[in-house]
């Protein structure tokens, strides 16, 4: 599954802020990274039980998942791109926007939006 698409996964349970950072060229530990953030826990774990599910379906599980017992930073690795998703706070707290600012950085609207 390709970065766009997970990014539209995270758009289907109304996620805000989504970025996806290409850093293959800047480190070895994935090829990119989808950032997303939340308003509320509910909506975190509906996110990542609907990317979790998805890739399931398609045979694909991800080496781990972090953060689900909290639900502030959910972390999902799946080797060539890794997901995080943000509570608003967590994510200014943490700033990986910054952090990775050298990235290739496309961000993801949602088409119905204006």
């Amino acid at each position: 599954m390709k970065p766009k698409e997970i990014a539209n996964l995270m758009l289907e349970k109304k996620a805000l802020d989504i970025k996806i950072f290409d850093v293959k060229k800047i480190t070895t530990m994935t090829d990119h990274f989808i950032i997303c953030s939340t308003d509320s826990e509910p909506q975190t774990k509906a996110i990542t039980v609907h990317i979790e599910k998805t890739m399931k379906k398609m045979g694909v599980k991800p080496i781990s998942i972090e953060g689900q017992n909290k639900l502030e930073w959910v972390l999902m690795d799946y080797v060539s791109f890794i997901v995080h998703i943000f509570k608003i706070d967590k994510r200014e707290f943490y700033d990986l926007d910054r952090l990775w600012a050298d990235a290739k950085i496309t961000s993801i609207q949602d088409k119905n939006e204006k």
